[in-house]
């Protein structure tokens, strides 16, 4: 596990019209691990989120990317630093096929993606790379499916392949497996733990499971401000914690 803090907030705070969303959070995101933002429904965490991901603009506080201070920054001007908000940047095409998504996915990581549509002959020439990419997230069986026609699940997998063609350093994923049937939420769980081994990923979700499954370090909010930290063993059994969101039943 990395020691290097690759992605920081510090006093981090939102206020809309004299409510504060978030209030003073400070935030270390370790490189190599998963860091998941959880909490109770109010506490601050999508917010949190959209902050960090340039969606939103702060009140107050910075926000740091590989030493460099991004609060002012743009989503786009970030994501060419290589932090990428997968399921929001991620663009899937339901009329193309899996391959062509992730294809043009490959192009517009391209210096010259500015030049969207581009001959059959040149689209080709990324077409291993798609296809390693589409292997890489299971769905080498639908490679020439549509993605309109893929499973709630299996469209999830295609965005998160469509975000690998950007070659980010750091995965930021909104909720990823929400809405998902059970069996989704497997397959998902197993892919982000496998595209995580060359990246650091932070992540909202609200499934605990998942959370324990899959995260290095947590960090809880409520009201707008950070609970506890910890894995999921130490902040699982903060009576904190267990009174603000999980519920004894969870511990």
């Amino acid at each position: 596990m990395g020691e290097e803090i690759i992605l920081s907030a510090s006093g981090l705070t939102k206020e809309f019209k004299g409510f504060v969303a978030v209030d003073g959070v400070d935030l270390s995101v370790r490189r190599g691990t998963i860091h998941a933002l959880i909490g109770p429904n109010g506490a601050g965490k999508t917010t949190c989120f959209n902050l960090l991901t340039k969606f939103l603009t702060p009140s107050r506080g910075t926000i740091v990317y590989k030493g460099q201070d991004i609060t002012g920054r743009k989503p786009a001007d970030i994501a060419r630093l290589g932090l990428i908000r997968s399921f929001q940047i991620s663009a899937v095409f339901p009329h193309m096929t899996v391959l062509e998504n992730v294809r043009i996915a490959l192009q517009r990581a391209r210096p010259d993606s500015f030049n969207f549509w581009r001959s059959e002959r040149v689209l080709d020439d990324l077409n291993a790379r798609a296809h390693e990419l589409v292997e890489a997230v299971g769905l080498g069986d639908f490679i020439g499916s549509t993605a309109g026609e893929l499973s709630y699940g299996r469209k999830r997998a295609l965005e998160i392949a469509t975000t690998l063609a950007l070659d980010p350093e750091m995965m930021l994923l909104d909720e990823p497996m929400a809405g998902m049937a059970a069996d989704d939420v497997d397959r998902i769980t197993q892919l982000i733990r496998r595209v995580s081994k060359d990246r650091t990923v932070l992540m909202v979700e609200h499934n605990l499971s998942v959370v324990s499954t899959l995260s290095d370090f947590i960090t809880v909010l409520a009201r707008g401000k950070v609970l506890a930290e910890g894995d999921y063993a130490t902040v699982s059994k903060d009576p904190r914690v267990l009174e603000a969101y999980i519920g004894a039943g969870h511990a």
